[in-house]
């Protein structure tokens, strides 16, 4: 089973970025748009994964704690790597240190099971879409210059889940396997 480790969306943030990718979607054909509903905010990707091994993976991520909630605002739009060759159109999420220490818990706490920890530098975003190299994105790169600065809604996080992904024709499906409260004092 494929896994990971995320944050949920409210519903306000869902539907100001459905509302976007409606938008945006005539700019540029050939992307393929993530489905609101499969939008998240990934703290670990686990990949493949033994499903003997979710217990294990559950009871190494249910201690983790916080004195705070996470803050998070949805805004910014940017593409990977980069403007000049768009692989990903992104929104960016602007979130207090608790994001990243809680990213870092989330870490350590399956490094001893084997989960290697990840080299990049945490860069929390939301994918919108991907792009095919030879998809006109010069329209697309137009339509989302004015939108650059735009604010998708903001939210308050005091729990994290494991999601099991199925990667099917239609795009990923995406069950939550189990909540983790983190903030002290919720269970």
């Amino acid at each position: 089973m494929r896994l990971f480790v995320a944050f949920d969306l409210p519903r306000e943030v869902r539907n100001a970025l459905a509302t976007l990718g409606q938008r945006l979607k005539p700019e540029c054909r050939a992307a393929r748009w993530v489905r609101p509903e499969s939008m998240h905010v990934t703290l670990k990707f686990l990949g493949e994964t033994d499903p003997r091994r979710v217990p294990d993976i559950r009871a190494a991520l249910a201690p983790i704690r916080s004195a705070e909630p996470v803050a998070m605002d949805f805004r910014v739009l940017g593409f990977f790597p980069n403007e000049f060759q768009p692989r990903v159109l992104w929104c960016g999420v602007q979130a207090t240190p608790k994001l990243a220490e809680l990213a870092a818990s989330v870490e350590q706490a399956l490094e001893p099971l084997g989960f290697a920890r990840e080299t990049r530098t945490f860069s929390p975003h939301l994918t919108l879409a991907r792009l095919k190299p030879d998809g006109a994105l010069e329209n697309l790169a137009r339509a989302t210059d004015a939108l650059k600065s735009y604010d998708f809604g903001a939210a308050r996080e005091s729990e994290f889940h494991l999601f099991e992904s199925v990667l099917k024709p239609s795009g990923a499906q995406y069950t939550k396997l189990a909540a983790f409260p983190f903030v002290e004092g919720t269970n």
